[in-house]
């Protein structure tokens, strides 16, 4: 590293529709290892723009998340969103340690039992939605609802609680003038309710998820207190966040794209494919997640890391890589391999990633099977678009059919 390498301020808010964020695209062109300057954080920080230099910070322990707990690290949010406690700022092996308890209450054969259930609620929501008429919100009706529901049926969270926790997860993910309060808030309420709720749990168990990492041994080894109430407070956020919006992005995307709509209703066994294809296509989100630090000097795409020098990955850019795909920013339904990064990557690969992908081919294969002649209601230019979080989506999507 030298000291003339170019430093570039990176806002990441755009909040054009789905539209991919062009300095993210300029980036991956220009600077693929980038010296970049964050709205929050102190300091400057790496950022790597390309499947393959992205594949290597997430999987090579040089790169530790670890190391970056009690650091004011360049980041998108007032506050940082990950407790240190928790799974995602862990190195192996405690890492390991976590993810295997955990995985023992959330395999895929229990996601897949819920398959059935989750028809009958999905459906049940779109009864409501079709009993209220053309036009109707799509995030009224399906949305912001059947993630929340799947996730807290999983961790047998009560109904009454639900509204309420939902408030705090949305909190911790703004971001822009005078969000930090109450992002702290949130995170200290979502600690506090899990933190009662897994110590009732852990005392008297039940047939739910928390019950199940309570008891849970990995060897003789049980999670600790802290442990357990940040894990479960992690399932409940990230088990019901981005899937929230997803939905919304996915119906968007496709009834903004009629040709590859087409395509699916006319094969809609490929939905599975055509899915992962749009997950890889939509910008989720803004700028970059949680950042990682060299725990020594790493040369990564020809450029010198320092150790000690935060680095951030763009799952993003790497999912539009012309090096990895052709025509990385067109939707082809058709395009198979190679695996996208929509999840993350590495050993921080999301948790959830089989339960989102059940809920949106139950949703969204249900969606178009309903309404043959599924259609926004108003022009796209019409949509009012979020500004304020990490995550992308539309406040509404009114639908016609």
């Amino acid at each position: 590293m030298t000291t003339t390498t170019p430093v570039w301020d990176c806002p990441f808010h755009h909040t054009d529709g789905l539209e991919f964020d062009p300095l993210l695209k300029r980036l991956l062109t220009e600077a693929p290892i980038a010296r970049i300057r964050l709205p929050h954080g102190a300091g400057e920080a790496w950022l790597a723009t390309r499947y393959e230099d992205v594949k290597v910070v997430t999987t090579d322990r040089r790169f530790s998340r670890a190391a970056g707990i009690g650091r004011d690290l360049p980041r998108m949010t007032p506050a940082p969103i990950a407790q240190a406690e928790a799974i995602n700022l862990m190195d192996p092996p405690a890492h390991n340690r976590l993810r295997r308890l955990v995985a023992q209450g959330f395999t895929n054969r229990q996601v897949e039992r819920m398959r059935a259930r989750t028809q009958d609620v999905v459906s049940g929501y779109l009864d409501e939605m079709e009993e209220h008429g053309a036009p109707a919100d799509l995030v009224r009706f399906l949305s912001s609802r059947l993630p929340l529901h799947t996730i807290c049926e999983l961790l047998e969270i009560p109904p009454e609680d639900r509204a309420r926790l939902r408030t705090w997860a949305v909190a911790m993910m703004r971001m822009g003038p005078g969000s930090r309060k109450g992002q702290e808030e949130a995170k200290a309420g979502l600690r506090g309710y899990f933190t009662e709720l897994t110590a009732a749990r852990r005392a008297d168990p039940g047939e739910d998820l928390i019950s199940a990492l309570a008891t849970a041994r990995d060897g003789d080894e049980l999670l600790d207190d802290q442990e357990l109430a940040v894990m479960a407070m992690v399932l409940l956020v990230t088990g019901h966040d981005t899937s929230t919006y997803q939905l919304s992005n996915i119906t968007y995307t496709l009834l903004t794209h009629p040709e590859q709509l087409a395509k699916l209703r006319a094969r809609p066994e490929t939905l599975p494919q055509a899915l992962e294809e749009l997950l890889r296509f939509i910008p989720f989100r803004q700028g970059v997640g949680i950042a990682r630090v060299a725990v020594e000097d790493v040369e990564l795409g020809g450029v010198l890391i320092r150790a000690g020098e935060a680095v951030h990955v763009s799952y993003l850019t790497a999912n539009r890589d012309p090096a990895v795909y052709e025509r990385p920013d067109e939707l082809d339904l058709d395009r198979g391999a190679p695996t996208h990064m929509a999840f993350g990557h590495g050993q921080h690969h999301c948790l959830g990633s089989h339960l989102a992908r059940m809920e949106l081919q139950v949703a969204i294969g249900t969606l178009l099977r309903r309404f043959p002649r599924l259609r926004l209601a108003v022009a796209p230019s019409e949509l009012d678009w979020d500004s304020g979080s990490i995550w992308r989506f539309p406040q509404a999507l009114p639908l016609a059919w």
